[in-house]
């Protein structure tokens, strides 16, 4: 059954706000999200939602499968998926009990789900909407919305501070776009920064915009408000800058009385620009010829290596401690032999998974296997 034939319908009316966005908000834009529609009454299937609780957007997907269920935790009703007389279930739901007729599907049996779109295996968090529990509840919807594949910077450095100024821009109402311009304009200084030799200075404009990075994505997603546009926005900068800033940071050198010769030069630009390319696209290859997976989630040691992985974030590493040596030339001539390493490593994995499937054994992920 389609999420078009399906309402969701709000019980309660819970005053706490999470995220600066009320219950029935936040309800209503998961529903949109997830393709629902919205309604106060009305027959057929629906997914009546307890607003005592806060929740995880899977779990919409989860009741959507389970007809005549109730999702509970703690033994209190959360989640109806109702296919008859759902006025007598909606107003059982408002008295804290399990509608007549439905099978309880308690929320604690059900651990391991895996994310495929953050490429994570999770409990989505389900929690009492109560004011002691609202920073509960925000850090759970923060967490929730990390991807758990990714580079050492954001996985373990940037999560903390993400999260503050994550809330902050909740607070004062800004949208994901609004964080994504600002973190552009950061972008674009840190590259002429850069250019001109004053690494340092680019370097923390630089940190601004690689953590800005991170909180317009846990902003679109706490707050339920990604958006194809913004999507691209993001994901269009984040693709398209990185060259712009090892060219850069490459002409910079002078500054510093240390430029390449220029067959030098433009031979590590090369392997760096070409390196990257390159990177992409059989990151893109395995998506097309693996049912749409991540080359960094097929096995373990694949999300371990997207850790170090040439991306920019280990990349700006590798600079930072060349930096502190005095030497940024040494930094970037590393940067271009990490980047065929990296090369070298991804064609590999991209030949052995097709190696697998030519021996006829499935190409799955180690998560999804896993769960």
């Amino acid at each position: 059954m389609s999420p078009a034939n399906f309402t969701v319908r709000l019980i309660g009316d819970n005053p706490i706000r999470i995220w600066n966005i009320s219950c029935a908000e936040r309800v209503r834009r998961i529903a949109r999200a997830a393709g629902f529609a919205m309604t106060e009454n009305g027959e057929g299937p629906a997914l009546l939602v307890n607003s005592a609780f806060a929740f995880d957007p899977q779990w919409l997907a989860f009741m959507e499968k389970r007809p005549d269920s109730v999702l509970t935790i703690g033994g209190a009703p959360a989640i109806a998926h109702v296919t008859g007389n759902i006025d007598g279930a909606a107003q059982a739901i408002s008295d804290g009990v399990i509608p007549q007729g439905l099978h309880p599907v308690a929320a604690e049996d059900h651990r391991d789900f895996y994310n495929k779109s953050l490429r994570k295996n999770e409990w989505p968090f389900l929690l009492a909407l109560t004011d002691a529990n609202v920073a509960t509840i925000e850090r759970a919807s923060y967490q929730a919305s990390y991807k758990g594949v990714t580079d050492l910077l954001t996985k373990y450095l940037w999560p903390k501070l993400a999260f503050h100024l994550t809330r902050l821009a909740a607070s004062l109402g800004m949208s994901p776009n609004m964080v994504t311009g600002i973190g552009a304009l950061c972008c674009v200084m840190a590259t002429l920064l850069f250019a001109q030799g004053q690494y340092w200075a680019g370097f923390a404009i630089g940190f601004a915009f690689m953590v800005l990075d991170t909180v317009d994505g846990k902003l679109a997603r706490c707050t339920v408000t990604s958006s194809k546009w913004g999507n691209i926005f993001d994901h269009g900068i984040d693709l398209i800058h990185p060259p712009f800033w090892w060219y850069a940071w490459g002409v910079g050198l002078a500054r510093w009385g240390l430029d390449l010769p220029d067959r030098t030069f433009w031979t590590i630009m090369a392997v760096i620009l070409g390196g990257y390319v390159l990177q992409r696209l059989i990151e893109g290859t395995f998506m097309r010829a693996f049912n749409g997976m991540h080359i960094h989630v097929w096995r373990p040691f694949d999300t371990w290596f997207r850790l170090i992985t040439a991306r920019r974030n280990p990349n700006m590493v590798i600079l930072f401690v060349a930096l502190l040596f005095g030497r940024p030339d040494v930094g970037l001539i590393a940067l271009a032999w990490w980047t065929v390493i990296s090369l070298v490593v991804h064609a590999a994995r991209l030949a052995q998974a097709y190696g697998v499937k030519r021996s006829g054994r499935a190409i799955v992920s180690w998560m999804e296997a896993k769960s």
